[in-house]
């Protein structure tokens, strides 16, 4: 991949696509155009902007032939939190289809050089064995409240692998875990965990509320990456692998939703209580990605969860508070 290249990133105003964006600028990379539909990007130097809505075939045909990209990451999806996965099945389902279908297809058509999807590491069975191996995709059930957003997941990884396998295509496909940073959705109602804490603390901080309430035991065990050292990831991929493996990306090491909830307390400032309830269900135990083959090729995320977390109050007291 060279400075001059054109690069694609479907998505670019995303929490993950505006991430990609933002590691592709400090390496110098300066031939860029990013996608957006709903949400209106940060304007920066070095990129430019194109409203697409990939739903539509004809509009992603009409991008592709005209903008001519070498490369592309693929970051645009339908997403949200438990709730609006089941809530909105058929949508979640039907959307994400449509949009890696016309994206993954046209690129075919017009040769891109490399492609790169981005998944999610809710493809595996809800009772997979931990940590997560990339082998354990397909052996049993998924968790049902995400079921149509996980197919959906699948559906595209294995059109990458089985467009490498016909046509002969450099698709490569990445599972990172549960991510955070710059750009995330904070609302309470579909967000997810981390977000949502923040934000809660930082209101119950504002009010100089006595309490924040917190669902479940704490007990559940997750793994957390920030969103910068997901793209310093898959850019690693993009420019030294080729092959029809996927892989999972994340730190390989978890903490309790209870130390996450003091954790976050902490950097946000706030001096009231927590409150655990245990009427509220924890969800699964425990959900830890095998980052085995990532390491092996030399990829080591930076960021640790403390700083993280940090720089990620920062940004929401700056765009959103």
């Amino acid at each position: 991949m060279n400075k001059t290249d054109k690069i694609l990133i479907a998505g670019s105003a995303g929490m993950v696509g505006s991430a990609i964006l933002r590691n592709l600028l400090k390496q110098g990379y300066n031939n860029i155009v990013g996608t957006y539909n709903r949400n209106v990007p940060e304007k920066l130097e070095s990129v430019s902007y194109r409203r697409v809505d990939l739903l539509d075939h004809n509009a992603c045909s009409f991008l592709f032939t005209e903008e001519k990209p070498d490369y592309v990451f693929y970051a645009a999806a339908k997403v949200g939190g438990i709730v609006a996965n089941n809530t909105y099945r058929a949508q979640f389902l039907y959307e994400n289809l449509q949009i890696q279908n016309n994206v993954i297809h046209t690129a075919y058509l017009t040769q891109v050089k490399k492609l790169l999807y981005l998944g999610s590491s809710c493809i595996y069975p809800k009772n997979a064995p931990q940590p997560i191996k990339e082998e354990h995709l397909l052996t049993s059930a998924l968790e049902y409240t995400n079921e149509p957003y996980a197919i959906a997941k699948i559906a595209g990884l294995k059109m990458c692998e089985n467009y490498n396998l016909q046509y002969g295509t450099k698709y490569i496909s990445a599972m990172p875990t549960n991510l955070y940073g710059p750009n995330d959705n904070y609302d309470l109602q579909n967000s997810h965990v981390l977000p949502a804490l923040l934000r809660k603390f930082h209101e119950a901080k504002v009010s100089n509320a006595s309490h924040v309430d917190i669902w479940g035991t704490g007990s559940p065990l997750r793994e957390f990456m920030h969103v910068d050292d997901l793209a310093a990831a898959v850019v690693f991929l993009m420019k030294t692998y080729v092959g029809n493996d996927f892989f999972n990306v994340g730190w390989g090491k978890d903490i309790s939703i209870k130390e996450l909830a003091f954790l976050v307390k902490e950097v946000v400032g706030f001096q009231g209580e927590l409150i655990f309830d245990h009427s509220k269900p924890d969800g699964t135990a425990r959900k830890l990605l095998d980052v085995t083959k990532l390491t092996a090729l030399g990829f080591t995320p930076q960021i640790t969860l403390r700083e993280g977390i940090t720089s990620t109050y920062s940004d929401f007291i700056k765009k959103y508070a």
